[in-house]
């Protein structure tokens, strides 16, 4: 029997990442979602916490390394000997965020930073983050939250487990920049950039690609429509081997050179591609959202 039929009999997500990266508001969002929450739980107890009598719900486990018998070498064994655990579902979340914001974040709250209590915040985020340097690396899941509010890390976190526990594999699609970089986390990227490019039609150039005649600009590219039907075959043909896998998300990027334009259409179009073929799919277009965050508010009345 392979991961993706399989009944498991304990559903667990680990939640870790350096102090101030949005870990308490990522295990406030699965409690939302009806996991069993414990936060700042001894890495010794938690073996204890999983064998214990289930309530029929998954667990949310928040790990945090000030814990005093934190080790980042015994938690790694754990998720080994839980990972290949045929009665358990392990997926561990790691919070990241880049250091000058957490600096800043530590300065807003005029929070001391509890790896460093007698000195700069700026000493114990890089002792936090050096410790759970090997946690990073073994993570199923990274989630950049640096330029996150707490609102987005909900949602984000929603997109990827809100569902997850019933629909056996949750594929989100995103779309995004090469200018600002390819998302963490993302399993598969496509670049989109060879095709035909709207922004240099003056009457397309403010439109995103969700708009029919941005779509039907792009669609001129005589690649355009061997493309879209490539790469959703592809990705079809993938989704099962994932499964077997044991793999219960996947995260594939669009890109382009702005991020507004080809990328988004092209999300759009796979994703309602892959929804009808039967696979619960988010999307999610990044650069859209940055430039719908930073407008100013439109006041009614």
């Amino acid at each position: 029997m392979t991961q993706a039929t399989q009944i498991f009999e304990h559903r667990v997500v680990f939640v870790t990442g350096p102090s101030g990266a949005g870990r308490s508001t990522a295990i406030n969002a699965l409690e939302d979602m009806g996991y069993e929450v414990i936060d700042n739980l001894p890495l010794s107890l938690v073996p204890r916490v999983i064998e214990g009598e289930s309530l029929g719900r998954p667990i949310a486990l928040g790990l945090d390394a000030r814990n005093r018998d934190f080790n980042a070498t015994a938690l790694i064994e754990l998720i080994d000997r839980m990972h290949v655990d045929p009665r358990i579902s392990l997926n561990v979340i790691y919070l990241d965020c880049a250091e000058d914001e957490l600096i800043r974040r530590f300065s807003q709250t005029r929070r001391r930073h509890p790896m460093a209590p007698d000195g700069t915040p700026l000493i114990g985020i890089g002792r936090e983050v050096e410790l759970l340097a090997p946690i990073r690396a073994r993570a199923d899941h990274l989630i950049e939250t640096t330029e996150m509010s707490p609102h987005e890390l909900r949602a984000e976190v929603a997109q990827w487990f809100g569902s997850a526990q019933d629909a056996g594999l949750a594929v989100s699609l995103q779309s995004f920049s090469y200018k600002r970089g390819v998302p963490r986390g993302i399993d598969m990227v496509f670049d989109c950039r060879f095709l035909r490019n709207p922004h240099w039609v003056a009457d397309l150039r403010a439109l995103d690609g969700r708009d029919p005649a941005v779509v039907g600009h792009i669609a001129t590219d005589p690649r355009f429509v061997d493309f879209i039907t490539k790469v959703t075959d592809l990705i079809l043909f993938l989704l099962p081997a994932q499964m077997d896998e044991g793999k219960t998300h996947l995260a594939i990027g669009f890109g382009c050179t702005g991020g507004q334009h080809r990328s988004v259409a092209v999300t759009e179009l796979i994703a309602t591609r892959l929804a009808t073929a039967g696979w619960p799919v988010a999307k999610r277009h990044r650069e859209l959202e940055r430039r719908a965050a930073a407008a100013p508010a439109t006041v009614t009345g």
